[in-house]
This record gives C-alpha cells, structure tokens and sequence, in this order.
C-alpha cells in the first residue's frame, strides 16, 4: 500500500484550519502543516488548490484538495440566490440573477471536466448529490426568468441527465411542473399584496 501524503494549508490563527487539524488529530491521521500568509503574497499552491476563492484552510490528499463542502456550499449559496431572484425580481435585478446563475453553473461546469459525475467517471459524490437536488428548480427558473440552462451550460445538462438514470436520484425529485406550479402561486399572490 503506498504512503498517504496530507498536506494542511492555513493562517495559525483561523478557526476554520484549526477544525481541519482537531479533526485530522482526533482520526490520528499523520499531516504536514503548511503556513499561509493570506495578508501577503498567496503562495502558488494555495493558488493552485484553492484557485476559486484562494482561501484557507485547504486539506490536501495525496496531492488532491479536498473541496467536495467547498462546491456543496457554492452550490447552496450561489445556485440558490441567484436562482430565487430570477423569479423574486424584475428588469435589471432579474438579469443581474440570471447572469449570476448562469456564470455559477459555467464555474461548476468547468469543475467537472471531462468526468461523468463530480465524484468521478462511476461514483456519484455530495457535490453531485447537492446540484441535482437543485435540477427541479431549473425549469421554474428558466421559465420565468426566459433563459435556457442548455445553451449556456451544455455540459453540465448532459451531466443532469446521466444523474437522472441512476434510480436513487430519478425517484427521490420531486416533479419540476409542480414546482413550477407552486412558484407561480407564489408569485401570483406577493404581485396581489406587494405590488412585485
């Protein structure tokens, strides 16, 4: 069996790397500490494994970064923000949002490459799982917002489809035409008592 190598990216007084280093201590699990200066000049690894938001810490396996919670918690933010305003606003707002949207969905594009799924080409991952439980909210979106995820993110639509084939995840979403349903109420009802 060949040697693990984990490396930890960090500032000394982050209370973000020190829940990385408890939980690599706790596990037992051997790590080398790499200092970051995140007020000075960011090194070119930090850069290289952290290239989005060039932030610490960063957990490094076997000369891989760790960013499955990182994606995850794009996906939550981003994603869900921007996708709400597409319907939530109106003019200049809702184009804001669907840019917005739009420009997230290229960033996750481009992180899944040329793999099948986030987790690789047989294995789906938590990314995998966070961004397909948003694919029921795509239409609303795009309906209301008169956009097309397809011609902006080709890709990633192919990805949703693959998804789509694995039993767990076809049967576990709820139907895009009743969220659609749903958002229209919604809307329908707070145009009625706040003008919007």
């Amino acid at each position: 069996m060949s040697q693990e190598e984990v490396v930890v990216l960090n500032f000394w007084p982050s209370m973000f790397g020190a829940r990385v280093i408890m939980a690599l201590e706790e596990k037992e699990i051997k790590f080398e500490y790499k200092e970051e200066d995140v007020f000075g000049k960011k090194t070119d690894l930090l850069l290289q494994t952290n290239p989005v938001n060039k932030k610490i810490p960063v957990l490094i396996h076997n000369g891989k970064p760790a960013q499955c919670r990182f994606w995850a918690d794009l996906i939550d933010k981003k994603v869900f923000d921007a996708g709400k305003r597409t319907w939530t606003k109106k003019g200049k707002e809702q184009e804001e949002a669907k840019q917005e949207f739009i420009e997230t969905l290229k960033l996750l594009e481009t992180e899944l490459g040329e793999k099948v799924y986030f987790g690789g080409n047989d294995n789906v991952s938590m990314v995998d799982l966070v961004l397909i439980s948003y694919y029921p909210w795509f239409h609303s979106w795009e309906t209301i917002g008169g956009f097309s995820i397809e011609d902006h993110t080709p890709k990633l639509m192919g990805w949703v489809r693959k998804c789509l084939t694995r039993p767990a995840i076809s049967k576990s979403l709820p139907d895009p035409l009743k969220i659609l349903d749903r958002v229209s109420q919604i809307i329908k009802i707070h145009e009625f008592f706040y003008g919007y």
